[in-house]
């Protein structure tokens, strides 16, 4: 089964990005074809300083490695090393009405947040679409937030098949994590816009520092605690092993321990999980080489399969190329 996901290297990566993305791709890489891109065309609408966008680039292609992608079972590669990738994005947007991309909630709540409302942003579904179908992904793993874009995604493949009278590209299917939603230190979705985000590879320090100020309420050491509503526990569920999840919540509702143990416990799983990971991730950092050819490797590995795809395109369409041009 053929595995597809990107992550846009638009700022540092936080633990929601580890539990609602990055883990599933690790697991997945196990008895699947794995490919996983960043995301840096789709970035630019955020980042478009360019020794930032580069550095950036290069980080998510650090913090995959040294959470444990393995690039001999999966390609990892960068989204600009796939030039097929922006010529199918052309052709979908001549089938595609402007309708559906109104109607994509995304764009809706970057506005709002501020974001410029530019054409990059209002085609992201486009470029999207693209990434996934050029490549015949069998399953995208998504949160749920992104489901709306595999749906359209899916239709964008059906007008271009209806279009050309065959099925040149396959529909894709999103395949969800049980991390919906992982909350920051205020209790809000943790995310990079709200500044209330525990990044993976800040020192030890800082990453204890930032869990001990998670938001709890107010209900005494000695009182039972509802671990249903605790940040702090719904953080270390995703993190602790069952049995030291079921641990902690006979401790909340048997009362007599404070919010501050509790964030202790959260730090140490943290740290067992972040730690290994650091030591691996400064050893990556002192071979760039290395890094570099995994990269050219993945990109290599992704781009023979977007060409054959690109190639069945050209034809369904109707666009002739000199022979020697995609070679």
């Amino acid at each position: 089964m053929r595995v597809l996901s990107g992550i846009q290297p638009s700022g540092k990566l936080h633990l929601a990005n580890y539990l609602g993305a990055m883990r599933q791709h690790i697991e997945l890489q196990d008895g699947n074809e794995g490919l996983y891109f960043m995301a840096n065309y789709h970035s630019l609408n955020t980042i478009q300083d360019a020794p930032r966008h580069l550095e950036l680039t290069r980080d998510v292609a650090l913090d995959y490695l040294a959470m444990g992608l393995d690039p001999s079972k999966a390609a990892l590669f960068r989204q600009t090393d796939i030039p097929e990738v922006t010529e199918l994005a052309w052709i979908l947007s001549t089938v595609t009405g402007k309708g559906l991309l109104d109607r994509a909630t995304s764009y809706k709540d970057k506005i709002a947040k501020g974001i410029s409302p530019s054409m990059g942003l209002f085609n992201y579904p486009i470029l999207m679409a693209a990434d996934i179908l050029i490549y015949r992904s069998d399953i995208v793993p998504v949160g749920q937030d992104q489901v709306q874009h595999i749906e359209m995604t899916q239709d964008m493949a059906g007008y271009l098949n209806r279009s050309v009278g065959r099925e040149v590209l396959k529909r894709p299917e999103p395949r969800l994590n049980e991390a919906f939603i992982v909350p920051g230190i205020d209790g809000q979705k943790m995310s990079k816009s709200y500044g209330n985000t525990i990044d993976l590879f800040d020192p030890p320090g800082q990453t204890r520092k930032r869990i001990m100020s998670i938001k709890t309420d107010s209900t005494p050491v000695d009182a039972p605690k509802n671990p249903d509503t605790c940040n702090v526990f719904a953080i270390y569920r995703l993190l602790a092993t069952p049995e030291e999840t079921a641990a902690l919540e006979e401790e909340y509702r048997r009362g007599g321990m404070g919010y501050g143990e509790a964030k202790k416990r959260l730090a140490d799983v943290a740290e067992r999980l972040l730690g290994p990971a650091r030591e691996q991730r400064e050893k990556l950092m002192a071979d760039p080489d290395y890094v570099e050819d995994v990269l050219c490797d993945g990109a290599r590995r992704a781009r023979a399969i977007a060409t054959e795809v690109m190639a069945d395109v050209r034809d369904a369409c109707g666009l002739a190329t000199g022979k020697d041009t995609h070679r």
